[in-house]
């Protein structure tokens, strides 16, 4: 099965309305003002589906939906926001009372969700009654299924934003992935655009192999182990782009990409985790206070070794040439960082495949982000040559899985 990039915009842009419809039900029965931020379509291997939501806890509601879309949904606020949205909802009410009104506000918010869905396919979709949930991190998110066939998942996530206020909630549409790729492909009005879904899949595969070759030079470079963690591809309009990434301030290194495909390379470090691996390539501890030159100079050094191990990856499993201009060290919120990166890509492309990855040590408080901006078109003519029929054989041979 194909999908093209206007059925994966049209998706993504009904996941997007569908959460504009619950955030409006919301803003109408508690009188609190939200916007949503970010919605994205994202495939990601299924036991790192949440990755994100880890170190906080949450509360929320989960359904199952059933018809032309199966699969499970969930609606999520911070713990800590908990009291303050109830209690717009009903003012004074008793803390016994938050899961009862919690079940109240979900079960108005993702009705609307749903039946958004429903009436853009023009067909029937079901859901349960809300079941209240709390938890933390990625435990709120459903259990995918043990007998999945597939690995990967797509998932929607809308980002909503409560404005004034540094708390944020979430919708995690999680369908099955069979009838989501048969309704996507049904919605295929071009197929000379039309992307085989399995391939996406195969291709994020081969991102980890890029993302734990960059953590092998980390290892080399360092001696301490590192080890890469979650690897997905992401598909938003490109003017959300930016807002991947948010407000939090890194330090890392930017590159462009030539080859098949071509498009920008960004290793960000956040302040003190690159404070910290820099001090562990520096023969001497550093003069100064915080994050100094003599860091930035590490951080750029190790940017580079990390971007060659990512694009060598890539060009061995691509088996073609895939070259990087110097790295240049940025300093900036993260958003900056990408915006100008992201208005570039956007001259040619109305969305764009973010393609991301995180690694970690635990010798030392580290974390690394590893994102691409590709090319659309040649991110597309990359796929078209991978051949899935031998992809189990990646491990063992990667030249098997291309044609010659």
């Amino acid at each position: 099965m194909k999908v093209d990039i206007e059925s994966l915009g049209t998706f993504n842009k009904l996941a997007h309305e569908g959460a504009e419809a619950a955030t409006a039900s919301l803003t109408q029965m508690t009188g609190i003002d939200a916007t949503v931020d970010v919605t994205k379509i994202t495939l990601v291997n299924r036991e790192e589906v949440g990755e994100e939501l880890e170190g906080r806890n949450f509360a929320g509601v989960q359904f199952g939906f059933a018809g032309a879309l199966e699969g499970e949904t969930v609606l999520l606020f911070d713990a800590e926001s908990v009291g303050t949205i109830t209690d717009a909802l009903m003012p004074g009410m008793d803390e016994s009372m938050a899961e009862s009104g919690v079940k109240e506000i979900g079960n108005i918010m993702m009705s609307g969700f749903i039946d958004g869905w429903a009436d853009y396919l023009e067909a029937t979709i079901d859901h349960s009654p809300p079941a209240y949930i709390e938890g933390a991190g990625s435990s709120v998110i459903p259990e995918p299924p043990t007998d999945a066939e597939y690995d990967q998942a797509f998932v929607f996530k809308s980002e909503i934003e409560w404005v004034g206020e540094s708390v944020n909630f979430y919708i995690y549409m999680l369908p099955e992935y069979d009838p989501l790729a048969g309704l996507m492909a049904d919605h295929a009005a071009n197929q000379d655009d039309a992307i085989p879904i399995d391939k996406l899949g195969v291709f994020n595969q081969m991102t980890t192999q890029g993302t734990e070759k960059a953590a092998d030079n980390v290892e080399m470079m360092t001696g301490i182990p590192t080890e890469s963690e979650v690897s997905r591809i992401s598909f938003a309009p490109i003017e959300d782009v930016p807002k991947q990434i948010g407000d939090d301030t890194y330090v890392g290194t930017v590159v462009e990409f030539t080859g098949v495909p071509s498009g920008f390379l960004m290793v960000l470090f956040d302040e003190q985790s690159a404070v910290n691996v820099a001090e562990a390539l520096m023969p001497t501890e550093s003069p100064g206070e915080g994050l100094t030159d003599q860091h930035k100079s590490a951080i750029e050094e190790l940017g580079n070794i990390m971007t060659s191990g990512f694009v060598d990856g890539w060009a061995n499993v691509l088996q073609t040439s895939v070259e990087h201009t110097p790295p240049k060290l940025v300093h900036d919120m993260g958003r900056s960082i990408m915006d100008p990166l992201a208005a570039q890509v956007g001259q040619h492309q109305e969305h764009a495949f973010i393609i991301d990855s995180e690694m970690k040590t635990d010798e030392i408080d580290f974390r690394s982000e590893i994102h691409a901006l590709p090319n659309e078109q040649e991110l597309r003519q990359a796929l078209e040559d991978l051949r899935v029929d031998r992809a189990d054989e990646t491990d063992a041979d990667v030249e098997k899985i291309f044609e010659q």
